[in-house]
């Protein structure tokens, strides 16, 4: 671990990496898969319930654009700032947690 992120890197990305969480993720998506395939009632409620996610997303994402858009001048060279002070000392905060807690680079089964 490093102690700032490269401009490329952000801490979502690095948690995202870590292979404790890698390997959750990919444990849940093929639970939840297998659980979808040998069991269609619950495949259709999956389903439903997906679709709607993905509905409320794109509403979600329809009806903030104009106030993005009106927003976005104003704070982009703000936000720039102040985000790589934010991501700087979360990835400070990340690499602590990596030294103290060994098991962040092991896969869950190990």
């Amino acid at each position: 671990p490093t102690s700032t992120c490269p401009v490329q890197e952000n801490v979502l990305q690095r948690v995202l990496q870590l292979p404790v969480v890698s390997s959750t993720c990919e444990t849940l998506q093929r639970k939840y898969s297998s659980t979808k395939e040998s069991h269609p009632l619950m495949a259709s409620v999956c389903e439903v319930y997906e679709r709607g996610v993905q509905g409320a997303g794109a509403l979600a994402m329809w009806g903030m654009e104009p106030v993005v858009r009106r927003l976005e001048p104003q704070c982009e060279s703000m936000c720039r700032g102040g985000l790589a002070v934010a991501n700087n000392l979360a990835c400070r905060g990340l690499d602590h947690l990596e030294e103290k807690i060994p098991a962040l680079q092991y896969p869950v089964d190990k």
